[in-house]
């Protein structure tokens, strides 16, 4: 008897082997793909994507004027802004058509690839253009380049953001399925108010179904409260210390003001209804 308990001792040591290393190995792979959420062909259509932009990029910046590139970097600081904008303050006024374009194009790519500091495009552009001509591009690129990220998140977003925020994602989609009746106002209070990040909402909206038009429409104008106190505040460069400095408790208090206007008519029928 001893000797095939001895046989079923060894066998089954090799089956708790076996099941060890299958076991490490899944373990493995689910780390492996907790790190990098993308598939190899999300990866591929990601990386395409960013291609074409950036080529698209470059070839704009080498059909420009020359220029002293070695001054030009974005910025992370307000000293480095107010740096930026002496370097191209005169670039600007002497070739203001063509800065435009390579402004325009900078500000999408960075939105659409979510590269930070796009509130430092908008504050240079209050320094460089003034209110109303700076308020009008920052809204209109703010626009395009969330839009873009838009589309992009629809082709290869949704592991990503399922990823690095499950639970704000299924936090976000409860909310939306409880007001698909009155869409536009909820998704303009998101955008006039801070109370989820631009970057969260231009990735996630596609994947909880909102509407492209609605989606437009809420950026579009959710977006210019915001954009004009920034634009605004790049006319005082030499004032302004840090970005925080942009959003006091005063300047908070009025965006909610606002956004808690754009969802009054969602509330107002809600309360009919109870009635």
């Amino acid at each position: 008897m001893a000797a095939p308990r001895n046989l079923t001792g060894d066998g089954g040591g090799k089956l708790v082997v076996k099941d060890e290393e299958s076991a490490a190995a899944s373990s493995s792979k689910r780390t492996k793909s907790e790190r990098f959420p993308l598939s190899r062909w999300e990866f591929v259509v990601f990386f395409t994507v960013f291609l074409v932009f950036t080529t698209g990029l470059l070839c704009i910046y080498l059909t420009m004027p020359a220029a002293e590139y070695g001054k030009l970097k974005l910025p992370r600081t307000i000293s480095d802004l107010r740096l930026l904008k002496d370097n191209l303050g005169s670039y600007a006024s002497e070739y203001p058509a063509r800065f435009i374009l390579g402004y325009c194009s900078t500000y999408i790519f960075m939105q659409t690839f979510m590269i930070p500091g796009t509130i430092f495009m908008s504050l240079l552009a209050g320094a460089l253009f003034g209110v109303v001509r700076g308020f009008v591009l920052v809204v209109l690129n703010a626009t395009a380049g969330a839009c873009s990220c838009f589309f992009l998140s629809k082709l290869v977003g949704r592991p990503l953001v399922c990823w690095l925020w499950p639970d704000k994602l299924r936090f976000f989609q409860a909310e939306i399925g409880k007001r698909r009746d009155k869409l536009l106002n909820y998704m303009l209070f998101l955008r006039i108010t801070p109370t989820l990040p631009n970057l969260f909402i231009n990735l996630s909206s596609p994947i909880v179904d909102i509407p492209f038009h609605v989606f437009f429409l809420a950026t579009l104008v959710g977006l210019m409260p915001a954009s004009y106190i920034t634009v605004r505040a790049g006319l005082a460069l030499g004032d302004l210390k840090s970005v925080k400095d942009l959003y006091d408790f005063k300047t908070l208090s009025v965006l909610f003001l606002i956004g808690s206007i754009s969802i009054f008519p969602a509330l107002l029928k809600r309360k009919r209804v109870y009635e």
